[in-house]
């Protein structure tokens, strides 16, 4: 059984509000000085922060006394249209009808349409069994163009440090195919001295050579790619990634012809660890995105995606563009999240 309570917008004031209160979860709804409504689900280790009507970003997590969140220059969300706007986020669906950095042929903005759109409707869903899931809708429909449902999703589920994002996308055209590409994009916290392992090949990783229009390349940049390229640099550690800026950018390709269930971590000096698990049959494709300098710092150790966030015209070309026909629904999920130092001793056991 679940218990479905709509979220309105009456509920977002300038003062934090309850809007449920139970022995696992407490619910507060909240509007920023800046207009952006902001729903916050906490258990007992932590909280998420979701923006129910703003794309349903993932502005911030913490579990543990631990942030999950990039170092970013932004104090609140800001209202926007792309999501540069307002990168300082902890999560964010980059897509859906093309994703990724658009190359100059590219008509479509960084990371698509979805990021910032707004939402038309959102819920709360109450489970029996200990979870909790706030759900954000949003038609898509555009004349001469195409006709999409999304719904973004995010669960918590009580005492754990764990959340499952969401996303399910249904071409709403009678007649006309949709193209979908999709990201999971999680700006995942640097982590000093950190260590991240698959359950991939080794080399799986292999580093970005294009560069895109957003990075200027400096002397000291192309140096460290060449480092990484000769093996000088432990393309798994984030030892000495502090000299990462601008970018620097690894694929993984074709994930679902190595396994089923693809995991990924970030394991911190003192045992805990930052871990995401998905399926390689929706996301074949893994992007590791890592920046450090005085303004940002962001260690996002897998980004799951349909293809490589080159844009709409790499996948294209790539066969890695998704087509819906009339009618077709596409479902995402990704678990995610902070183990404990003992729950990362137990899950490197199993």
């Amino acid at each position: 059984m679940s218990t479905i309570i709509p979220l309105h917008h009456s509920l977002f004031t300038s003062e934090k509000t309850t809007v449920l209160q139970n022995d696992e979860f407490t619910v507060s709804a909240l509007t920023y000085p800046s207009g952006v409504q902001s729903l916050t689900l906490a258990n007992s280790r932590g909280f998420v922060e979701v923006l129910p009507f703003m794309g349903q970003i993932i502005w911030d997590a913490e579990f543990d006394g631990t942030s999950l969140r990039m170092k970013n220059m932004f104090n609140q969300p800001q209202p926007a249209s792309t999501i540069v706007e307002t990168y300082g986020c902890f999560a964010f669906h980059s897509g859906l009808l093309a994703s990724g950095c658009p190359a100059p042929e590219d008509t479509h903005p960084l990371h698509g349409e979805f990021p910032c759109a707004p939402m038309d409707s959102a819920e709360l869903i109450i489970e029996d069994h200990g979870a909790l899931t706030v759900r954000s809708h949003r038609e898509y429909v555009m004349g001469f163009g195409h006709h999409y449902q999304a719904s973004p999703s995010v669960t918590v589920t009580a005492a754990s440090g764990l959340l499952t994002i969401g996303l399910k996308v249904t071409n709403l055209s009678a007649y006309a195919p949709m193209p979908l590409q999709y990201m999971c994009h999680m700006n995942y916290a640097f982590v000093p001295g950190g260590t991240m392992s698959d359950n991939l090949a080794a080399d799986s990783f292999q580093l970005r050579r294009t560069v895109p229009a957003h990075v200027t390349p400096t002397p000291a940049w192309e140096k460290i790619n060449d480092s990484i390229l000769s093996g000088e640099y432990d393309a798994n550690s984030l030892v000495g990634a502090e000299a990462f800026d601008p970018e620097i950018v690894y694929f993984a390709d074709a994930l679902d012809q190595q396994v089923k269930d693809a995991q990924f971590t970030l394991t911190h000096p003192d045992g805990t660890a930052f871990i995401t698990r998905f399926s390689t049959d929706q996301f074949p494709v893994a992007t590791r995105w890592i920046l450090h300098n005085p303004d940002q710092t962001v260690a996002a150790f897998v980004l799951p995606g349909t293809s490589r966030p080159e844009g709409y015209l790499a996948a294209d070309a790539a066969g890695t563009l998704i087509h819906l026909s009339p009618g077709e629904e596409r479902t995402f999920e990704v678990e995610t999240g902070l183990l404990s130092a003992a729950e990362a001793q137990t899950q490197a056991k199993e």
